[in-house]
């Protein structure tokens, strides 16, 4: 077993490797050449920053019912496990890297980005996963960030001229002296410096050069950068205007001035008080990233530090000088990210400066002008955006804002990874399809009924009859409700995207009210300690939300009337818990052996094929006999009958074959996926066949309950083993004894009385 000496022996040469290999300290000389290697990163502002670490986590593709989107896995955040990721919302992430594009475009960031929805709509995480990923980003080669300070010697350090090593010969870290003009005093030991002043601001170390040289420098090293390689030479890059015009904060300008004085004008000279430092953004140590809260202070101040005790430790040339000292979130937040947490809470007074600071990247304060390099992130609620609107100031903010709207999710396979995810800290076991009850239901309280007479018909027609929990489905999964033939639910399945965008357009827009995902949250942390279910379990819940749903003093979303099936949140409960008893009726069924539920789709399959030869006029062989025979006119019949097909069946008939033909040319070389194409017939077969067997079925359930209830006995050795059998099955799909028994006895109880 390693000693403890051993242990810290080894950290130390780790952090001591690790110190040495991200190049913590250096002289400007030595950045300069990281520049000249690396231009692409070490001369952007924050807003290419930003854009840079969306671009080096990369994207992904979801598959939606309107198609496949891009998704930005900075919001994955697999770099932290996962943990707190931000699910869904992929055309807000979108709108977000739009804006971060325009930046660069114009070469700075020159709008504040305002986040804005109802409460609970993931705002705060959206912004959570930006910075999370830049703290990540800035500890990589690729987001390495420098700053600077300087490093005054003592006169022995320096050689023994006089003050501040001003002449004489070099000391440590790189030589100095007038032998060595170029010798930095960047790597001196802490016991050879007199003084260190940090920028506070975190100026970028190329302001140190002036505008020409930091041009020439530049276009130069962009140059040898790009020179041989096709994809160097395809990359737009350009330094932003921040990184081309910007100038030192004004104490930096002082102390750079009172040196440039001193050395008589050599540049040399002044630069070798210069340590470039590597930072690294961290929300916690507020580094490159500041929150700002609805306080009612301002952002950033100043104070002048001509009488603070650590003046008699400056150098004498630097003594006289009136030095101011600034903080505060414009200052923690510089070169990174600025993060306004519900900003339209505030008096306007005291966010005013941003209608200037975003347009000029400026704040005046009263000792100096501070310059500001950093991507504004704000979030507000939709009700305070409402207010602000109405104020005559709007018209100005408005230009000076990017307005990205973050509504609830309404697809409810989304939802539900969110509650699957947080229902992982409770300590009783978990119901399976109860965060999918949770989600269901959120969902259809944010559903808003379409008004069909802005679709052409017979579209007009299918949207005036869906009801929320099929439009629900519809968004989740693209699917037309059962009952509609072929072509009329392939033109539902193809009108999802401009469904889903006629409920974008209302001031109270689809996504803006309903109940929100940390009210669930609450409400499954809730039914969890509800010590009458063993289990949190989808009774359990409704069970809670009975109680949430009436208390519509407290939440605004329950006042709202009953309109065509829309917002009645006390009948989504039922339809809720409905859905989970269709998943748990199938799972049990199952786990009864009855059929083997593959024999469904070999029986679709067969159909298939006889109505193939049939629609071609052609005869098939036998697989039995090897005969050729014409199609089974009864099979067809008898399935036709299952799937509820009315009315002329030979127009049924081509519609299935037009379908078939249309999925193999667009998947050209795969074979026919029938659950996927087909489920809604699959499910008729499969609640037909279980129709004709409900008694079957009833009698086995109630022998599950028997067994697990302790009247073993009363079963003969066949029930016994079945029941055991299905116990095992569910087991092993997720279900307890006891939510296995508690969900048992809700089927028998709703569905076969």
């Amino acid at each position: 077993m390693t000693s403890a000496d051993d242990f810290l022996r080894q950290l130390g040469d780790a952090l001591q490797r690790d110190y040495a290999e991200n190049r913590r300290i250096m002289s400007y000389r030595d950045y300069l050449d990281l520049v000249r290697a690396q231009p692409r990163f070490h001369a952007r502002d924050a807003a290419q920053y930003v854009k840079d670490l969306f671009d080096h986590y990369g994207t992904s593709e979801v598959d939606t019912p309107e198609g496949p989107k891009r998704r930005w896995k900075v919001f994955d955040v697999d770099f932290a496990g996962g943990d707190g990721r931000l699910v869904g919302q992929e055309r807000v992430q979108s709108d977000v890297y739009r804006t971060l594009e325009h930046y660069v475009q114009v070469g700075r960031a020159n709008k504040l980005i305002l986040l804005h929805g109802p409460n609970g709509s993931a705002k705060s995480t959206l912004v959570s996963c930006i910075i999370r990923a830049a703290e990540d980003y800035s500890r990589r080669e690729e987001g390495a960030l420098y700053r600077f300070s300087w490093v005054f010697p003592t006169q022995r350090a320096a050689g023994g001229g006089p003050g501040i090593g001003f002449g004489g010969r070099g000391g440590g870290g790189g030589g100095g002296g007038a032998a060595d003009p170029t010798g930095s005093f960047a790597l001196l030991e802490d016991a050879d410096v007199d003084a260190r002043i940090p920028s506070l601001e975190r100026d970028h170390p190329l302001f140190l050069l002036n505008r020409e040289a930091r041009r020439v420098l530049l276009e130069d090293a962009l140059a040898r950068w790009r020179e041989g390689d096709a994809a160097r030479s395809a990359d737009p890059f350009m330094p932003s205007e921040s990184i081309r015009t910007g100038t030192l904060s004004h104490r930096n300008r002082q102390i750079y001035e009172a040196l440039l004085a001193s050395y008589h004008g050599d540049l040399l000279r002044v630069l070798r008080h210069v340590q470039v430092e590597r930072f690294y953004i961290s929300r916690r140590y507020r580094v490159g990233v500041a929150t700002v809260e609805p306080q009612l202070s301002v952002d950033a101040r100043s104070r002048q530090l001509t009488m603070d005790r650590s003046i008699s430790s400056l150098p004498p040339a630097l003594q006289n000088l009136s030095l101011t000292d600034v903080a505060g979130e414009l200052v923690d937040g510089n070169r990174g990210i600025i993060e306004y947490n519900d900003l339209l809470k505030r008096p306007l007074d005291t966010y005013k400066y941003l209608l200037s600071t975003t347009e000029t990247g400026r704040v005046a304060l009263e000792h100096e002008t501070l310059q500001i390099d950093a991507v504004f992130i704000a979030t507000s609620n939709d009700k305070y955006l409402e207010a602000f609107q109405s104020l005559a100031e709007f018209p100005s903010f408005k230009g000076r804002m990017e307005l990205v709207r973050v509504p609830y999710l309404l697809d409810w396979r989304r939802e539900q990874e969110i509650y699957a995810e947080h229902v992982k800290a409770v300590r009783k076991h978990v119901t399976p399809h109860t965060t999918e009850v949770a989600a269901v239901w959120a969902v259809l309280t944010r559903m808003r009924r379409p008004q069909a007479d802005s679709y052409p018909k017979p579209l007009s027609n299918l949207v005036a009859k869906l009801t929320p929990l099929e439009k629900a489905d519809l968004y989740a999964n693209g699917r037309a409700p059962l009952g509609l033939d072929p072509e009329t639910a392939k033109l539902l399945e193809g009108s999802v995207g401009s469904i889903r965008r006629e409920g974008e357009s209302y001031p109270k827009y689809e996504g803006r009210i309903g109940a929100s995902a940390r009210e669930m949250k609450t409400a499954l942390l809730n039914a969890a300690q509800n010590d009458a279910f063993a289990c949190l379990s989808p009774s359990a819940l409704a069970v809670e939300l009975e109680g949430f749903v009436s208390r519509s003093d407290v939440y605004e979303f329950l006042a709202q009337d009953v309109v065509a099936g829309y917002h009645d949140h006390v009948g989504f409960i039922a339809q809720s818990v409905g859905r989970y008893l269709d998943r748990a009726d199938g799972e049990v069924r199952k786990s009864l052996g009855l059929v083997d539920e593959s024999a469904h789709e070999d029986l679709f399959r067969r159909y298939v094929k006889h109505v193939s030869h049939y629609v071609k006029k052609e005869r098939l062989r036998d697989e039995r006999t090897g005969a050729d025979v014409d199609p089974d006119a009864q099979l067809m019949k008898d399935v036709e009958k299952s799937l509820g097909v009315s009315g002329d069946a030979d127009a049924f008939r081509h519609q299935l074959i037009s379908r078939i033909a249309a999925y193999s040319l667009e998947h050209a070389g795969k074979g026919m996926d029938y659950a996927n194409v087909f489920p809604q017939h699959l499910e008729r077969l499969r609640r037909r066949y279980y129709e004709e067997r409900r008694t079957v079925v009833a009698r086995g359930m109630k022998s599950i309950l028997k067994l697990t209830g302790g009247e073993a006995q009363s079963l003969d050795a066949a029930e016994r083993a079945q029941a055991s059998g299905a116990i095992e099955k569910l087991r092993s799909g997720g279900y307890c004894d006891h939510c296995a028994r508690e969900t048992v006895a809700l089927l028998l109880r709703e569905r076969y009385a």
